[in-house]
């Protein structure tokens, strides 16, 4: 089994690293030992669950890791760049992340 290096893309000359679904399934297989197959149901299974509950405005939260919720997104009066003509912008809504706090790197001591 060979293991594909993490997707990267150079910016600016700044370095980006980048994790895809393809990864996360290679890291079940191999803390698991389960078939390639299962592993990619189980993460697909993941991230519908977690569509499905955002597309509820749910929130959720994983703890140790941080918490996702869905935001009212306000509506506005934005232009067209090539005409210069005014748009209404529609409400929407936009999901957003909060890391825990073992993410945000903070120390406990004090």
């Amino acid at each position: 089994m060979t293991t594909r290096p993490a997707a990267s893309s150079i910016c600016l000359g700044v370095r980006e690293e980048r994790v895809i679904k393809l990864d996360l399934v290679n890291a079940v297989v191999a803390a698991t030992n389960i078939s390639r197959t299962k592993a990619e149901q189980a993460v697909e299974t993941i991230f519908e669950s977690l569509k499905q509950a955002l597309g509820r405005s749910q929130r959720i939260e994983l703890r140790r890791f941080g918490v996702f919720s869905v935001k009212p997104r306000k509506t506005g009066i934005g232009r067209n760049p090539r005409t210069g003509e005014e748009v209404n912008i529609p409400p929407g809504k936009a999901v957003r992340f909060k890391p825990g706090k073992e993410l945000q790197g903070k120390d406990d001591e004090k």
